[in-house]
């Protein structure tokens, strides 16, 4: 007997009395996950921190960090599964789906399923897990015979594996694992699913809670800043069990079982590129030295044969992805090449041959590229431009467009966007966007703002997606959305571990020092194309952006304003704050230690230390999980009479996920900087207060400059 995928979901929904979602039973409020077929007509117009944070979005905000694709190929090779999610700042949620797209091109998507939360990264740091707010990039899981995807959604805080009917969109929850399901793999005869969680947690929050009623002992598992309590261990290794779709049954995975699902990857490097043919031969890259962040060289094994080694230019650098096509015959991989690495090429080699064959190069991002049949589909976004998935040919580097998720944006003008290229004091390569405002009349200068440190495919928020770059642009502002350079130590042969580069980095802050400078130059060179105004510069940051700002804010008086989305890296936060395993690694590192009262040290990178010299106007929007690291730094700032103020977010992480914050965030931002460079003040009622106290900063901040009798 023959049984339809749709009829298996719903047999085994009727005997184990599992609801089925669908579509139709959706919120009003995510009826537009999937973008109108309607394009926008008429004049264009500004865009606004809304439009912003309400983009649809397929995959991780920074595409060039490693992560697997978020676009999965069905095995006939004629759809494209993925995860679409749109942010909805008004009920402070997220619209998520799973939607299906003919590969061709010739029909709009369908949404297979809609519902759920947004899921999030977990991290290790020093052999415990801390959350970041991150989202997670979820990869559909096609079936063998194609009829039904397998993916992870998340709901009332548990991602579990959900399954649906790829033609009907029947979908429905299979697993019901006490700890988050964190990855799942088809079983070859497409019968059962693998799947596997960190089962170990159920055992460890018993003991954490019997723990408790003692007293919790302060060890290397605290991070104070992020928790009054253990964070959890990193070493609680992944449990696979093998689930039934049909019936629900399951069992622990056998070892053949197990070896299905992808490595447990977290407290580890995310290994080089490597792609497997189907006859065997196996393309792999390897670091060009000792160094563990040298240049990649690639070559492919062949069973039972010699390596063959590509020694062209174009074989070796930033390799990002591989994968072989359909043939066997040909190797397509992506490479980040040109000035500072801020192009994206598409490169087809034949094993053996001696040269590579350039398919597509491109300032704009590519990224996130999957293999089908008639092409490599992958996501590509432009300055001005959000993601949109493309085909791609392999063998001429052909591009056409699959589907637009954010149509919408044909209907927001932009200003010009310009490329930049510079090299920081130390000779590396530097690069940066400018980005004006639509109605830029050339010769006037206008205040800049700085954002740090990606500068990559579509201009969002920087770093973090905090900063809102054409939003800042449409309010009169020149924006210079700077990429950080590759590090000195990164090149060095000698160092041939994590520790001894990061090491080399903080020897006199030696990594700060060449950011300042690579951002200095950027700056000048701005203001020398006589767009910049050298009295209104501001800069802003996330996590090593914030370090950027800190540093900045003691070594140069160029900054007439900054915003932190993180702070900050002085001896408190160093040695207390982020708790005793993180203090331990620091001062391995050199730095100095809380009791050694090492002024010296400090001297180039203590806000606290330096802030009787230091009058940047500084605003912090920081997480609830991270505002005691900055604490100290705006009562330092505050006693010496400092412009400075600070917002702390609830339920926050490292990056601000959730969306009515991350739009209270772009406001603010586009606030201060208005206030501090433009001297211009929303009339918003609502910000009344607001501005009551900035202004009260700006009036103790100017008696403080006044010379005394």
């Amino acid at each position: 007997m023959v049984t339809t995928a749709t009829s298996v979901l719903a047999l085994a929904s009727a005997m184990l009395g599992f609801s089925i979602a669908t579509p139709a039973a959706a919120a009003d409020r995510c009826s537009d996950l999937l973008p109108p077929v309607v394009r926008p007509v008429g004049s264009k117009r500004d865009i606004t921190p809304e439009d912003l944070v309400r983009l649809r979005q397929i995959g991780p905000l920074e595409a060039v960090i490693p992560a697997p694709s978020a676009l999965a190929v069905s095995p006939d090779g004629r759809e494209l599964a993925f995860v679409i999610t749109r942010a909805d700042p008004t009920t402070n949620s997220h619209c998520v789906g799973l939607a299906v797209v003919d590969v061709a091109g010739r029909s709009e998507p369908r949404l297979l399923d809609q519902g759920g939360q947004l899921a999030l990264v977990s991290n290790e740091y020093r052999k415990r897990i801390w959350g970041i707010g991150y989202p997670l990039t979820i990869t559909p899981h096609w079936s063998p015979d194609g009829k039904s995807i397998a993916w992870l959604r998340r709901d009332n805080e548990r991602t579990q594996v959900w399954v649906a009917d790829a033609a009907s969109g029947q979908a429905r929850q299979i697993t019901h694992s006490p700890v988050d399901v964190e990855a799942l793999a088809w079983s070859t005869d497409g019968k059962t699913i693998v799947y596997a969680g960190r089962r170990g947690q159920v055992e460890e929050r018993a003991a954490f809670a019997k723990e408790g009623l003692s007293g919790f002992h302060y060890d290397t598992r605290y991070v104070p800043i992020m928790s009054n309590k253990p964070m959890p261990d990193a070493a609680i290794p992944w449990t696979a069990y093998v689930v039934s779709p049909l019936t629900g049954e399951e069992h622990p995975a056998s070892q053949d079982e197990a070896a299905l699902l992808p490595p447990d990857m977290i407290g580890k490097v995310e290994p080089p590129p490597r792609a497997a043919s189907a006859d065997g031969r196996l393309a792999e890259t390897h670091r060009s030295s000792a160094n563990p962040v040298s240049p990649l060289l690639l070559s492919v094994h062949a069973p039972g044969g010699a390596p063959i080694d590509c020694n062209a230019d174009a074989c070796r650098g930033s390799i990002d992805s591989m994968w072989w096509t359909g043939d066997g015959k040909a190797l397509i991989y992506l490479r980040r090449e040109g000035w500072a690495r801020g192009d994206s090429a598409l490169y087809r080699w034949v094993p053996g041959e001696r040269e590579p064959r350039q398919l597509l190069k491109t300032r704009d991002l590519v990224s996130n590229c999957a293999m089908a049949p008639d092409g490599l589909v992958c996501l590509y976004e432009r300055a001005i431009a959000p993601q949109r998935v493309v085909r791609i040919d392999p063998a001429t580097g052909a591009m056409r467009d699959i589907f637009d998720p954010n149509p919408e944006f044909l209907g927001i003008r932009f200003g010009q966007v310009q490329r930049l290229e510079w090299r920081n004091d130390q000779g590396a390569e530097v690069r940066g966007d400018l980005v004006l405002p639509p109605d830029y009349r050339p010769g006037t200068r206008l205040p800049l703002i700085v954002t740090t440190y990606m500068s990559n495919g579509f201009l969002r928020g920087a770093m973090g997606d905090e900063y809102p770059i054409h939003a800042f642009a449409a309010a009169g502002f020149a924006v210079l959305s700077f990429n950080k350079p590759r590090a000195v130590a990164d090149d060095n042969p000698g160092l041939d571990t994590i520790k001894k580069v990061q090491g080399d980095g903080i020897r006199n802050w030696a990594w700060r020092r060449e950011v300042q400078s690579a951002i200095d130059r950027g700056v000048d060179k701005v203001i020398a194309m006589g767009i910049a105004d050298p009295k209104l510069i501001g800069i802003s940051g996330l996590s090593d952006g914030s370090s950027t700002v800190q540093f900045a804010m003691i070594n140069s008086r160029q900054f007439a304003a900054a915003s932190m989305s993180t702070c900050c890296l002085e001896p408190w936060a160093v040695n207390v704050g982020y708790g005793p395993a993180f203090a331990a690694h620091m001062q391995e590192q050199g730095w100095g230690a809380l009791t050694a009262d090492d002024r010296t040290f400090w001297a180039p990178g203590s806000i606290v230390q330096s802030a009787a010299g230091t009058d940047t106007p500084l605003l912090m929007q920081v997480a609830d999980r991270e505002y005691l690291g900055g604490i100290d730094v705006f009562a330092a700032l505050r006693e010496q009479h400092k412009a400075v103020d600070m917002f702390v977010f609830p339920d926050a992480y490292h990056f601000k996920y959730q969306p009515a914050q991350r739009l209270a965030v772009y406001r603010r931002n586009l606030d201060w900087f208005a206030f501090w460079l433009q001297g211009r003040i929303d009339s918003d009622p609502a910000k009344a207060g607001q501005y009551a106290h900035w202004q009260e900063l700006a009036k103790e901040r100017e008696a403080a400059q006044r010379p005394q009798d």
